[in-house]
């Protein structure tokens, strides 16, 4: 039985290790995916949120699902299925046939991590569990760092494929594994009614909100009758769900969980802290590749680090948890998030290689206290009974929060690089004398007239993009800051972090 139950742990956390590896492997493929697809990068990063999104509606259904049919029945099947539409994923001929990939894979995927948590809790005995959460928690770690530098020098070496290809041989041996050795501890399970009004409402009003911001930037927004009509699906849809969620005896999404106001308070320092982290490590790398001539591998070991030193510290964490209030770790959280952007705004045209990388260092420290200390704080006077539906809202609007933002932000570092290059423009002169003496530079390396100018509008478009990159990091550092406040507006928790299964 102990050797049994050291494969079923190792199965377990590698399926865990999978679906968290498939949100951040795409990140640094998105140019390449994007060029041999024929799409522009701004729509190659439909591949992250199409998952993100899928991914945290799915969520809130998972609790539904395991009480209804098994843990060990949704959670192997869910990795099976996870493990075919990677393969479709891999197999996908254009844009608009991998971003339904993506969804399908995403939505599939909501069982596995909640449910890979709560098989590990059930074959360990209790003095254990605590070591054996410790070693799974590592898992979801170690993954955003491998994801870049995988997905990295898949891009650079292979086909983009493989990013979904590889999980095909490891989601099937998860699987045979998890069943050979769990079907006969299958959970009991019961008839429980199911809200589908409100999901029907809360797929309509997150998927509107989510392609109007993935596709408003190429329509030009609200001039668009399109990007129009999904706006106002979005909000009614929204205000449709609350009402309903309000008022259903067995809603999808408890919302009086916000009641609590540690619980509130918390879930939006959470969400936006989260929204700029994902954000960030969306924008970062496309930037890197598009403009500063970086590969997706150095892409990927330039963002890397975050999650080595996370993986350091986290274990340290732990031990003083109890002992120390939970809104100080949170609040050197957000400092330390605000002062890796803060940093990342003084980046220069001609930044190193280890200028990319010190800040990340930074983040790695503010990842290691921002999990645990503001999951400490949110569960805060929850009840028991009610932990899994509080951990399921949190991480559905954690998920999508992210989603959000990926979208948001590329749309943001767009425009507003256009207004820079508008503004670098009308400021420069053909008579200005340092454009004459590049130009004269330029005729000395052999660039005719019109490769010159081009050379330079190229220059001028990389600055711009900078200025723009600069302006969301100096955003960013601002908004931790403001989350600071939200976390002394709380009750201190009394006692240390609650670890629930995401369903």
């Amino acid at each position: 039985m102990p050797n049994s139950r050291v494969v079923v742990a190792g199965a377990l956390a590698i399926a865990t290790f999978m679906q968290v590896l498939d949100t951040s492997i795409a990140n640094v493929s998105i140019p390449t995916i994007a060029g041999n697809l024929g799409a522009s990068t701004d729509q190659g990063t439909w591949v992250i949120t199409s998952f993100a999104v899928a991914n945290g509606i799915s969520v809130p259904l998972t609790g539904w699902l395991m009480q209804r049919f098994g843990v060990v029945r949704v959670f192997v099947l869910s990795v099976l299925l996870f493990t075919f539409t990677s393969f479709l994923c891999g197999a996908a001929w254009s844009l608009s046939s991998l971003v339904f990939f993506r969804v399908l894979q995403g939505a599939v995927s909501g069982p596995m991590i909640p449910g890979s948590q709560a098989l590990l809790l059930s074959i360990f005995p209790p003095q254990r569990k605590g070591a054996a959460l410790a070693i799974w928690s590592m898992t979801t770690l170690v993954a955003p760092i491998t994801g870049p530098i995988l997905g990295g020098y898949i891009s650079d070496n292979y086909s983009w494929s493989w990013i979904f290809y590889i999980n095909v041989p490891v989601g099937l041996l998860c699987a045979a594994l998890c069943w050979r050795n769990l079907h006969d501890r299958e959970t009991p399970t019961r008839k429980l009614p199911i809200d589908t009004v409100g999901l029907g409402l809360l797929v309509i009003w997150v998927g509107a909100l989510q392609i109007m911001l993935d596709t408003g930037k190429d329509a030009d927004w609200f001039s668009s009758p399109l990007i129009l009509s999904e706006a106002i699906i979005a909000a009614v849809g929204f205000t449709a769900f609350i009402i309903w969620e309000l008022g259903e005896k067995h809603p999808i999404v408890d919302l009086s969980l916000f009641r609590n106001r540690n619980f509130s308070l918390s879930v939006i320092a959470f969400c936006v802290g989260y929204a700029l982290l994902f954000g960030a490590l969306v924008l970062q790398p496309l930037w890197m590749q598009t403009w500063l001539g970086y590969t997706a591998t150095w892409a990927g070991l330039a963002t890397a680090p975050s999650g080595v030193v996370a993986v350091l510290i986290t274990p340290l964490i732990g031990r003083y948890l109890d002992k120390v209030d939970a809104r100080i770790f949170a609040s050197a959280s957000l400092v330390a998030f605000g002062a890796s952007y803060f940093m990342r705004a003084g980046y220069t045209a001609d930044a190193s290689f280890i200028a990319y990388v010190i800040p990340m260092l930074v983040q790695g420290i503010g990842m290691a206290l921002f999990f645990v200390s503001l999951l400490s704080i949110m569960f805060d006077g929850v009840e028991p009974q009610r932990v899994p539906a509080a951990s399921g809202l949190s991480n559905f609007m954690r998920i999508t929060a992210g989603a959000f933002a990926a979208s948001i932000v590329t749309t943001f570092w767009d425009r507003h690089a256009a207004l820079h290059q508008t503004r670098l423009a009308e400021a420069t002169s053909i008579y200005d004398p340092r454009l004459q003496q590049a130009l004269d530079r330029l005729h000395d390396l052999g660039f005719g007239d019109l490769s010159s100018l081009a050379t330079l509008t190229h220059s001028l478009a990389n600055q711009a993009y900078l200025m723009s990159a600069l302006d969301f990091f100096w955003i960013g550092g601002w908004l931790c800051l403001l989350m600071v406040a939200f976390i002394w507006l709380t009750r201190r928790p009394r006692g240390g972090a609650v670890v629930a299964a995401a369903d």
